[in-house]
């Protein structure tokens, strides 16, 4: 289990069976695991998520973003799943919680 901290300071884990689920479900996250704790670390915007979930998002390249979407919490959060994105109007339309 790896961990980072997010940009208000707590920290987020990403237990060994999420980063699995997120590579079985979104193949074109394999080999970009440091890309998704960076995303949480430092991102480019925070989203308000459907529930009480954070979307960070990154530019992953000209084209792409990468989105981690995490939950924080009391003692600690955690990392529910990301994927790679060229298809950004729904994200954009999101609350903005916090841009860089």
């Amino acid at each position: 289990m790896l961990t980072t901290r997010s940009i208000s300071g707590g920290v987020v884990r990403l237990p060994d069976e999420r980063w699995v689920h997120i590579v079985e479900r979104h193949p074109e996250m394999a080999g970009h695991l440091e890309d998704v704790l960076l995303a949480v670390a430092a991102p480019e915007y925070i989203f308000k998520g459907s529930d009480d979930e954070l979307l960070a998002a990154m530019r992953f390249n000209e084209k792409k973003w990468l989105v981690v979407i995490y939950k924080e919490q009391s003692i600690d959060g955690f990392v529910l799943t990301s994927y790679i994105t060229s298809k950004t109007e729904k994200l954009f339309k999101r609350h903005i919680l916090w841009q860089k």
